[in-house]
């Protein structure tokens, strides 16, 4: 994947430059980018002159100021992507947990893939590096699901990646979710260990499922709090399979509530009153690793999202 990225830049119109249009002058000044990345930045008013937007065809005036703003742009089979191309509505406001020049790590909210897919152009990677073009390395250290909110760490050198992969391989990194499930969840079943194997066909209502050929998969429930017909649990996952915990919640009988792949819809319709988007109920809420960069053990606690808070406090 090729990626460009051109600083903020502000430029003041002097003689030799008056009357050109401000297309071909920008196509003549950025000649790395595509016109089309050009004439869009145009379009949408981002490229302003005198603090005014201005259609491709202005020409220039001694004293002019040009803004033209910080632009990343990454191609990918093909075709560019700029940070123009993100969503208006995504910025990281609120949502940093910790950030050094190794590491970011987030609290992702529910409802945003971590990375594009099918059907899904952007995810928090794509959006991330288009809207903070300033990250010249941006890279998922790990994964999770996309209604599952929580934290989501991600590294701004490779050197990092490769040296947190290698924890993760080794089970030196541990995490913590928050899920509430249907029922009340016996105290005699704290440990779930079942294989788990993924379906060849990805496009199906529960593509991971408890099956002997599977991979080993462990996962520890703990309970936190009965409340009517459900359980707030604290997980820790002891491998970390795709839809592990998820998957662990329903083989025990005490499927996650709004589990839209391995809940049950019968259930979940006793429990719409808690939350109108019915966003699944588990949060990734900790994680502990050792920092490769600074020799540190880092400590992260997410706080849990507002429908799942909201949530809680109605059961209460």
């Amino acid at each position: 994947m090729k990626k460009n990225i051109l600083p903020l830049q502000m430029i003041y119109v002097s003689k030799d430059m008056i009357d050109q249009r401000i297309d071909n002058f920008l196509i003549k000044k950025i000649k790395k980018f595509p016109k089309s990345v050009i004439y869009k930045m145009i379009r949408k008013g981002k490229i302003k002159i005198n603090k005014k937007r201005i259609p491709p065809k202005y020409k220039l005036k001694i004293g002019d100021s040009i803004k033209i703003p910080s632009i990343r742009i990454e191609k990918k089979n093909n075709n560019f992507i700029s940070n123009f191309d993100a969503k208006k509505n995504f910025t990281l406001d609120g949502k940093i947990l910790y950030e050094d020049k190794f590491l970011l790590i987030i609290n992702k909210p529910s409802g945003i893939a971590v990375h594009g897919g099918t059907g899904l152009r952007f995810g928090i990677i794509e959006n991330l590096r288009a809207l903070y073009p300033l990250y010249s390395y941006l890279e998922l250290i790990h994964r999770i699901d996309r209604n599952t909110s929580g934290i989501l760490m991600l590294a701004k050198k490779k050197s990092t990646l490769r040296d947190l992969h290698k924890q993760i391989r080794e089970k030196k990194i541990k995490k913590q979710y928050l899920a509430l499930v249907h029922g009340h969840w016996p105290k005699s079943k704290l440990i779930i260990s079942v294989p788990l194997i993924k379906k060849k066909n990805k496009n199906v209502k529960n593509p991971v499922f408890a099956n002997e050929k599977g991979k080993l998969s462990e996962t520890k429930f703990q309970v936190k709090k009965y409340y009517q017909n459900c359980s707030l649990m604290l997980i820790t996952p002891k491998t970390g399979r795709t839809h592990q915990i998820r998957v662990h919640s329903a083989y025990a009988g005490h499927p996650i509530i709004f589990d839209k792949c391995y809940g049950k819809s019968e259930l979940d319709k006793n429990f719409t009153f808690l939350n109108k988007k019915k966003n699944l109920l588990l949060h990734a809420k900790t994680i502990n690793f050792f920092h490769p960069n600074i020799n540190k053990k880092i400590y992260i606690t997410a706080p849990i999202e507002k429908n799942f808070q909201l949530s809680l406090s109605k059961l209460n």
